[in-house]
C-alpha cells in the first residue's frame, strides 16, 4: 500500500515519533514514488516548524481536508489525547484509509478507537514503535530512529489481513522489525520493561531534586546516575498519560518491585554479603545475556 501506491499519508502529532516516521518514509522512498505527507496537530507552531524542516509537505487545518484521499494515518500524540482526536476524525474517514498509532499503551487506545470508529474499527490497526529519545518535539526527529528497532502491532479481530500487512510494510520500510501481541499482553509486558523503569527514574530524580541539599547531590552525581536516570528526561505529559492509562498493570509491577526492594533491604540490614552478591550476580548474568541476544538479533 504505502510502499507501492500510497499517495497521501497523514500524521497527527508531528513530534519525535511522528516526525521520525515521516523522515524515515521520505528517506526510504527517496527517488521513488514517495507519498505526500500531511501534518495535523492541536497547535500550529510545531506544524510550521515541521514544514520548515521538510518533515512534512503540507499542513491540514481540518480533518475533512486532511483525510481526503488519505491512504494511511498515523496518530503520534500522547495516548491521553487519542480519544477526542479519533472522535473528530471518524466522520471523515474514507473506506480505504488505514489508521494506526504510536501509543505506548494499547488496551485504552483500542477502547477509545472502538467507541470513536464504530463499524469502521477494522480500519484501525494499533501499533507501538519501541524507539524514542530523551528529547521530544519535531526538532529531535530523525530518519534512522526506527532502524533495527522493534515495532509491536496489536491487530484486532476486525482487521482485514491486508490492512495489517499495510501497516507492517510501512514500518518495515522505516527499518523496523515488526512483532505482534494481543493488546492486554502488550500492556502487561511493557508495564514491566518500560513503564516501571520510567516511573522509577522520575521518582528517583524527583526525590533528590526536592531535598535541601539537592545542589550538592547533583554536583557529585556522575555517569552511573546519568545512565540510570537518562529516561527521566523524557516528555512529562506523555509519560503521565502512559502511566495513568496502564495504571493497573503498572501498579502490579510496582508492588512486585517494592517487594524486591524490601528483600534487598533485609539483605543489607542483616549484612548478608552472600545474599547480596547472589542477587547482584543473577541480575548481572541475565542482563549480560540480554545484551548479547540484542547484539545477535541486530
Amino acid at each position: 500500500m504505502v510502499s507501492k501506491a500510497a499517495s497521501k499519508v497523514v500524521i497527527c502529532g508531528v513530534g519525535l515519533i511522528g516526525g521520525s516516521f515521516a523522515l524515515a518514509v521520505k528517506s526510504a522512498l527517496a527517488g521513488r514514488r514517495c507519498p505526500r505527507i500531511v501534518g495535523m496537530g492541536r497547535t500550529r507552531a510545531p506544524l510550521e516548524q515541521a514544514l520548515q524542516l521538510g518533515v512534512i509537505d503540507a499542513i491540514a487545518d481540518d480533518w475533512a481536508s486532511a483525510l481526503e484521499g488519505a491512504d494511511l494515518v498515523l496518530l503520534g500524540m500522547p495516548v491521553g489525547q487519542m480519544a477526542p482526536v479519533m472522535q473528530a476524525m471518524a466522520p471523515h474517514l474514507e473506506p480505504h484509509t488505514v489508521v494506526s498509532d504510536g501509543g505506548s499503551t494499547k488496551s485504552d487506545v483500542v477502547a477509545a478507537a472502538r467507541e470513536a470508529f464504530g463499524n469502521k474499527i477494522g480500519q484501525f490497526v494499533p501499533g507501538h514503535p519501541i524507539a524514542g529519545a530523551e528529547q521530544s518535539g519535531v526538532a529531535a526527529a530523525r530518519a534512522e530512529l526506527y532502524l533495527d528497532k522493534r515495532v509491536v502491532l496489536t491487530p484486532l479481530p476486525e482487521n482485514a489481513p491486508e490492512a495489517v500487512q499495510a501497516v507492517r510494510t510501512v514500518w518495515e520500510i522505516c527499518g523496523a522489525k515488526v512483532s505482534e501481541l494481543a493488546p492486554a499482553e502488550h500492556d502487561r509486558v511493557f508495564a514491566a520493561v518500560s513503564h516501571l523503569p520510567h516511573l522509577l527514574a522520575f521518582a528517583l530524580v524527583h526525590d533528590l531534586a526536592t531535598r535541601d541539599n539537592a545542589d550538592q547531590l547533583f554536583g557529585f552525581a556522575a555517569s552511573g546516575f546519568r545512565d540510570f536516570t537518562r529516561i527521566a528526561s523524557s516528555h512529562p505529559e506523555m509519560w503521565r498519560d502512559i502511566c495513568l492509562a496502564n495504571r493497573n498493570a503498572l501498579l502490579k509491577e510496582l508492588d512486585a518491585y517494592m517487594m524486591e526492594l524490601m528483600k534487598a533491604r533485609v539483605l543489607l540490614a542483616s549484612e548478608d554479603s552472600a545474599g547480596l552478591e547472589e542477587m547482584f550476580d543473577v541480575a548481572r548474568t541475565r542482563r549480560d545475556a540480554w545484551l548479547v541476544a540484542m547484539e545477535n538479533a541486530g
